[in-house]
């Protein structure tokens, strides 16, 4: 199974994306540098497109699911393959049914309490969400109290053009959404929109 810790910590979060596109869309992520992929529960259909996705690129990549709420949610994750759960919230319930069905998971949290409260249930690294209220700055004063090999990856407002900023102060990653991927949009725009996530990053930290 790939390990998630080793990729490039780019996380590609396809809100909308249809079963019939799933796999176009995953192999093309994977071909331009972006292996880590996020399907959130308000898609259609959305435990369907995890499903094919890992049968199509689960060699290469991980997949998992967002926007997730319920421990029901949760075991139906695990059933279709996902290997990890973003939420939006941390939710410690479901923090503790991710890890007890052997997956990874990553709560949203904004606060140091909350950050605290996450990592206490288990959490494998941090949501910050959505990012632009807390700024670099902010991460950077949270981080500070942070366990120094705490992930923190950086989701809402975070453009590749400042992805040097968020991981001066701190940042491991970054969530990627509609700047990546809109429903219905090209294979070629989704390309050229991920080749260009990867470069500013690798360019980040070279």
């Amino acid at each position: 199974m790939p390990d998630l810790f080793s990729m490039r910590p780019l996380i590609a979060i396809l809100r909308g994306i249809t079963p019939v596109e799933a796999v176009d869309v995953a192999e093309t992520l994977v071909a331009a540098g972006i292996t880590i992929i996020e399907v959130p529960m308000n898609s259609p259909k959305p435990f369907e497109s995890i499903a094919k996705m890992r049968e199509a690129v689960g060699n290469v990549a991980c997949v998992g699911g967002g926007t997730i709420m319920t421990v029901d949610d949760v075991s139906a994750l695990q059933s279709c393959g996902g290997q990890f759960v973003v939420s939006p919230d941390c939710n410690t319930d479901v923090i503790e049914s991710t890890k007890s069905n052997g997956l990874m998971s990553f709560p949203g949290v904004m606060t140091p309490t909350e950050c605290f409260a996450a990592l206490r249930s288990g959490a494998d690294g941090l949501k910050i969400f959505p990012s632009f209220l807390l700024t670099p700055a902010g991460l950077k004063a949270v981080r500070a109290v942070l366990p120094k090999d705490t992930r923190v990856y950086a989701v809402g407002g975070c453009e590749p053009a400042h992805f040097a900023d968020w991981l001066a102060a701190g940042a491991t990653g970054f969530g990627l959404g509609s700047s990546l991927y809109k429903p219905g949009a090209a294979l070629a725009d989704i390309k050229r929109s991920a080749t260009a996530a990867v470069a500013a990053y690798d360019n980040a930290i070279a």
